[in-house]
């Protein structure tokens, strides 16, 4: 695949995590293979799985002589809160990355920001 074919970063591992959530069960990747669209060979769904269950993003237990593979949390939302966190930790200035952060989001976001913070601070107030 040259470069004017390649896919976006990425967009491999969502595809297979959205055949994973669509699924509703662990799959094993010849399972998972025949739900992504064609050719896209079976060791390459395999190397996928493998690396997301590196990175946590999904956890996989034996079924026969393969793995089963669900994912590691519920939805899209749950994932991009997931990779926020994990890359608040990785770095030493905490108060620098969420600034830089704020401080790019859109008005609307900084009001949906502010909302979500009230909601969280008042237990009465549902999520």
């Amino acid at each position: 695949m040259n470069d004017a074919t390649r896919r976006p970063a990425g967009e491999l591992e969502a595809a297979v995590l959205a055949a994973l959530w669509a699924a509703g069960r662990p799959l094993t990747p010849a399972e998972l293979h025949r739900t992504l669209p064609a050719g896209l060979a079976r060791t390459t769904v395999a190397t996928i799985l493998a690396r997301l269950h590196e990175k946590g993003t999904v956890h996989r237990a034996r079924q026969g002589r393969a793995f089963a593979y669900r994912p590691a949390v519920e939805d899209l939302a749950a994932l991009s809160a997931r990779r926020m966190h994990t890359e608040l930790d990785r770095g030493t200035d905490r108060t620098g990355t969420l600034a830089r952060f704020i401080s790019q989001l859109s008005p609307d976001d900084e009001d949906l920001v502010r909302t979500l913070l009230a909601a969280s601070a008042d237990p009465q107030e549902p999520r």
